[in-house]
């Protein structure tokens, strides 16, 4: 299978408390959740956290379509629930443009 890696980055506030609670609601991902990444044609994501930055990595198939998965998390109650709860850990880095949480990466190198 052919995939396209997707890389984002956010911060989380800088709080030791609020970041040990997102790394435990993230140890155990609701099961929903771990669907609507799947059902979005997501083969593979890790969050990686450094001090209070994140990285995600998104493995992604020829089925996935950015927009299709924001419509439909838009529509789905139980994601709308977990990213509230995950806005409370959260917060925009500096650059991000207003309403935008996770911000792409741009590649500058590959072996």
């Amino acid at each position: 299978m052919i995939t396209i890696r997707h890389c984002f980055i956010c911060d989380l506030k800088d709080d030791p408390k609020l970041i040990a609670e997102y790394r435990a609601y993230h140890n155990e991902v609701w099961p929903e959740i771990i669907q609507s990444i799947k059902n979005a044609g997501i083969v593979d994501m890790e969050i990686y956290l450094h001090a209070n930055r994140l990285y995600m990595i998104m493995e992604v198939g020829k089925d996935y379509d950015a927009e299709t998965k924001a419509k439909n998390d838009a529509e789905n109650p139980k994601v709308q629930e977990w990213e509230k709860l995950m806005w409370q850990y959260q917060q925009a880095i500096p650059s991000a443009k207003p309403g935008q949480k996770w911000v792409p990466m741009e590649r500058i190198f590959k072996l």
